[in-house]
């Protein structure tokens, strides 16, 4: 790591906080913050207005602040959290993609806990609370870090699929992909990327494998995919975990992983009182997510709550996809008027509900035995809810009193 005297930090988040205490007399600058403080680890707190980019000698930030902002303009040194961790000693698996990268992530690391390794990133834990004692750093990259990250690369990058998302942050839909495909250009000779076939062009000096789906990266790594448990869109997760365990140790381990066990909040399946199925996909935040979810349930008619903050993102990729589904929509959240305009055009069934809780009652109403209730909403949660974790609650609260 670096000794710089003067760093400034750039939110006061749960990353610059786990920072600062590896930096010594380091300054947060936030744009919450109206009047200097000091937080409850005796750091001094400013406001964002305050930052003199002459008076500082680094500037880390905090990944989800967007490049637009005044912070990130005024910035002559600025690095990320992955750079200034650059040096360190751990193997870095990155894995990264729109869907899947958490459940990829804590697969790996159930693969490869008995080989010493630990998880971190955009999964929750910051990367200053890992031990640079651990073997392997397996590590969830967000774009917006990858964004911001010019100096380190992984020894292992696994790429899920990409799909629209963020794109009012990063300014459309190929500066996405770009800050995704950022860290292979940066790759040495003895590094693994594993990506989607789409992408196998691109220039690197690390080994590249290329895959179209979940069958033929299971067949490049000479894994049997009848013995995996998981289904849909878990078990791409698996067979890319599976993959990243053989690149490392070449062994293929169907009873561990078949051991995982799946987090809540993603195709989460309940019972109400009357042995109905209702599924909790509340972390399904953009259009591939939610399309996945469908397609794992296709067999059945399905009753689709809808709706949230979309981020801006182009709906009609989704609604052209619903034209063909056995279906109906429950519309909820900032953009239901949005989606419910979109339903007309397309001519799929729907219904504006007043909130989450009026689509739950509504669904209680027609849903049949052999049906479906799925929440996977295409959109983040923040426009009524405090997160995705407390909307996936208050739908299994709701459900629990029926």
């Amino acid at each position: 790591m670096m000794a710089i005297k003067r760093v400034s930090l750039f939110g006061h988040g749960s990353t610059t906080k786990s920072l600062a205490k590896t930096i010594p007399n380091a300054i947060f600058y936030d744009d919450k913050c109206k009047e200097a403080f000091e937080d409850e680890d005796g750091f001094l707190v400013k406001p964002s207005a305050e930052f003199d980019e002459n008076s500082s000698d680094l500037e880390i930030t905090s990944p989800g602040i967007p490049p637009s902002n005044p912070l990130i303009q005024k910035a002559k040194h600025l690095i990320s959290e992955y750079d200034y961790f650059a040096q360190t000693a751990p193997l870095k698996i990155w894995i990264s993609g729109t869907n899947g990268k958490t459940t990829t992530t804590q697969m790996t690391q159930h693969l490869l806990e008995d080989k010493g390794s630990v998880e971190g990133g955009n999964i929750g834990t910051p990367l200053a609370q890992l031990s640079q004692e651990a073997s392997v750093w397996i590590l969830e990259s967000s774009s917006f870090t990858m964004h911001y990250t010019n100096q380190a690369y992984p020894n292992i990058y696994a790429l899920l699929p990409l799909s629209p998302d963020h794109l009012s942050w990063h300014g459309g839909m190929q500066e996405y992909i770009a800050d995704k495909l950022k860290p292979i250009k940066m790759m040495q000779k003895g590094d693994v990327a594993i990506i989607p076939r789409e992408y196998r062009d691109i220039e690197t000096e690390a080994f590249v494998v290329s895959y179209a789906d979940e069958y033929e990266l299971a067949m490049f790594f000479d894994i049997d995919i009848d013995k995996i448990k998981f289904k849909g869109a878990f078990l791409a997760d698996a067979v890319l975990a599976m993959a990243i365990d053989k690149v490392l140790f070449n062994r293929a381990e169907y009873d561990k992983i078949n051991s995982f066990t799946l987090d809540s909040h993603r195709q989460e399946e309940l019972r109400d009182s009357r042995n109905r199925l209702w599924v909790n996909d509340t972390k399904a935040t953009n259009l591939d997510a939610t399309i996945a979810a469908l397609r794992r349930y296709e067999e059945s008619y399905i009753h689709l709550i809808l709706g949230g903050d979309d981020k801006g993102v182009d709906l009609n990729e989704l609604f052209i996809f619903l034209q063909n589904a056995d279906l109906k929509i429950y519309n909820i959240g900032s953009n239901k008027e949005k989606l419910s305009t979109l339903a007309k055009e397309y001519d799929i069934d729907f219904e504006i509900c007043k909130n989450l809780a009026d689509a739950v009652k509504k669904i209680d109403k027609n849903l049949r035995s052999d049906e479906v209730a799925l929440l996977s909403p295409a959109a983040a949660s923040l426009d009524e809810f405090s997160s995705y974790a407390q909307r996936g609650d208050e739908f299994k609260a709701a459900i629990k009193n029926l």
